[in-house]
């Protein structure tokens, strides 16, 4: 029985890295063990690592749900001075969704529940299981 999950992404330079994602996520690490490593608990039981090391080419993408793209596009542009962060739909697709890469070439982005009553389902589905 699966009933947690961590996916990591590497970056070169570790000082850097956990002040981008510490920027993409908007706070700060939940857990930081040793030197060269971070950990946020995004949802209960699912965890980013950060590490230190040589990143996977081409890794990703790896997209967060979130109730307003639009408006956390513009804070990452804003705050991590992107170039562009472009938000891509199709009919057939519940969601809309937009792909950036860190400086260190890991795919990440977010995606927003085109019908806002699925959205809230799927929140109180995990806020359901947090309690």
């Amino acid at each position: 029985m699966i009933f947690e999950m961590t996916i990591q992404v590497r970056v070169a330079n570790m000082n850097d890295g956990q002040v981008w994602y510490e920027t993409f996520l908007d706070r700060k690490p939940d857990f930081i063990p040793h030197e060269g490593f971070a950990e946020w608990e995004l949802i209960p039981g699912c965890w980013l690592q950060v590490s230190e090391g040589i990143p996977a080419e081409g890794s990703g993408p790896l997209r967060f749900g979130i109730s307003n793209i639009e408006a956390e596009r513009e804070r990452l542009i804003d705050k991590l001075q992107l170039d562009h962060f472009d938000i891509y739909s199709r009919p057939e697709v519940p969601v809309k969704w937009g792909t950036v890469s860190d400086p260190w070439g890991n795919r990440v982005g977010l995606f927003e529940y085109l019908d806002k009553a699925e959205e809230q389902e799927r929140v109180a589905l995990v806020v359901g299981k947090m309690t």
